[in-house]
C-alpha cells in the first residue's frame, strides 16, 4: 500500500482522497488549514485528515516526509511551496496548476531531483495534452493543433450562462493571464479573452476564446513541428461579452478581490455539469493532407460510490490516473515528466482513467 498526502480538502482534493482510498491499495492523508474542509471529507478507513499551515515549511516537510508521493489540490499561488517542500522531502510530486509561472518553478526544482515532478495532471492542462500529443503522432508533418475545453452548467440560466464548477481563483487567473500559443511556426503570448470563435458540437452551438494555461508544457514541446497551435476555453455564447465588459470596462482585472467576491455571491455552484473536450489536429500524411478529431462529453455521475460533478471526475481523475502510472513503473521515476510523455492508451486502460470514457462509470466497480 502507498502512503500519498494530498494538499487541499476542498471538493477536488476531496474527489481525488476518495478516489484513491476506495482501490485498497493508498492511505491517503488530507491535509488543509480549513478545520471545516477537513470535516467535509468522506469517512472512510484509508483516509486521514491533517491539519496543515502550507506557509509553515518545517511543518510541510514534515508532513511529507516518508510518503511515496504528494499530490497538490492547492491553489495555484501556493503550489510553489508544495514543490520546494517535496524536493526537500524526497517524494514524488504531481499537481493540477494551469498557472505557468509554478510550472516552470516545478521543471526548475526537477532538474536535479532523485524524485518525479509531474505537473498539471488535471484536465486541462493535463489530459486534453495527452489527447492532442496522440492525435499529433500519427502525422508526418503537422499544420495545427487545437485544443478546446470548458466545463459548463447543463441547464444555464443566467446571462453569464455560466456555474461556477472549480476553484474561482483559478478562473479569474485563466481569464486575465497571458496565454501561450504558437503563430506562424514561432511560440508567443496572446491576450486572454481574445479570438472568439463559435463551433457546434451534437448540435449544440459553443463560443471559445484564449485563456491562460490550457497548452501545458505541450507549446514548447511541439515548437518547431506545427504551423499553428492555441487552446481555447469553452462556454456558451454570450459569455465572452460579459466577463470583458467586466475586466476591462469595470477594470476588474485589476481588483481580483472584488470580481472574486462578484462570482461567488453572484454565480451559484452546480453539481450539473457537463465538461466538453474537443481536440482538432490537422498535417499531412503520406502526401495527403488530413484532418482528425477528439470530440467527448463528460457528464456528472457516481464515482467510488459517491455522486461528483463532472470537473471534479475529470480533474481528479487525471492525476489519480498519473499517480497510478508512476506508482506501477509507467512514467519515469525522477525528473521533470511532461504531460505529453503520458500514453493515451495507458491512460484509457487504467481503472482511473477510463472516467474519460463517454459514459461515466463508478470506479469503485474497477477496481
Amino acid at each position: 500500500m502507498k502512503n500519498i498526502i494530498v494538499i487541499g480538502g476542498g471538493k477536488i482534493g476531496g474527489a481525488i482522497a476518495l478516489m484513491l482510498a476506495s482501490t485498497g491499495d493508498y492511505q491517503v492523508t488530507v491535509a488543509d488549514r480549513n478545520e471545516q474542509q477537513l470535516a467535509n471529507l468522506d469517512k472512510h478507513p484509508a483516509i486521514a485528515p491533517i491539519r496543515l499551515d502550507i506557509s509553515d515549511r518545517a511543518e510541510l516537510i514534515g508532513a511529507l516526509t516518508g510518503k511515496f508521493a504528494v499530490l497538490s489540490a492547492a491553489p495555484f499561488n501556493l503550489t510553489g511551496l508544495i514543490a520546494e517542500a517535496a524536493k526537500a522531502s524526497g517524494v514524488h510530486y504531481l499537481d493540477l496548476t494551469e498557472d505557468v509561472a509554478t510550472t516552470k518553478r516545478v521543471e526548475q526544482l526537477a532538474q536535479d531531483a532523485d524524485v518525479a515532478f509531474i505537473p498539471q495532471c488535471g484536465l486541462a492542462p493535463g489530459f486534453i495534452s495527452i489527447v492532442a500529443n496522440d492525435l499529433a503522432k500519427n502525422f508526418d508533418s503537422l499544420e495545427s493543433v487545437r485544443m478546446r475545453v470548458g466545463a459548463l452548467p447543463q441547464y444555464p440560466s443566467n446571462a453569464l450562462n455560466y456555474n461556477l464548477t472549480w476553484s474561482t481563483d483559478g478562473l479569474i487567473n485563466e481569464y486575465i493571464e497571458p496565454c501561450e500559443a504558437i503563430v506562424e511556426g514561432k511560440f508567443v503570448m496572446v491576450p486572454a479573452m481574445e479570438e472568439r470563435e463559435e463551433f457546434s458540437l451534437d448540435g449544440v452551438t459553443y463560443e471559445a476564446f484564449n485563456t491562460s494555461g490550457g497548452l501545458g508544457t505541450l507549446a514548447k514541446s511541439l515548437e518547431g513541428r506545427v504551423r499553428t497551435m492555441n487552446y481555447r476555453t469553452i462556454r456558451y455564447p454570450g459569455h465572452q461579452a460579459i466577463i470583458k465588459a467586466l475586466l476591462n470596462d469595470l477594470n476588474l482585472k485589476n481588483r481580483r478581490d472584488v470580481l472574486k467576491d462578484l462570482f461567488e455571491n453572484a454565480l451559484p455552484a452546480t453539481m450539473q455539469d457537463v465538461v466538453v473536450i474537443f481536440v482538432t489536429v490537422c498535417g499531412w500524411k503520406d502526401g495527403r493532407y488530413l484532418q482528425e478529431s477528439y470530440a467527448n462529453k463528460v457528464y456528472a455521475g457516481v464515482v467510488a460510490g459517491k455522486r461528483m460533478s463532472a470537473i471534479q471526475i475529470t480533474t481528479a481523475a487525471g492525476i489519480t490516473t498519473v499517480l497510478d502510472l508512476l506508482a506501477n513503473g509507467r512514467l519515469p521515476q525522477r525528473g521533470f515528466v511532461r504531460q505529453e510523455e503520458i500514453s493515451l492508451e495507458d491512460v484509457l486502460n487504467n481503472r482511473f482513467g477510463r472516467a474519460y470514457e463517454p459514459k461515466t462509470m463508478d470506479l469503485k466497480k474497477a477496481v
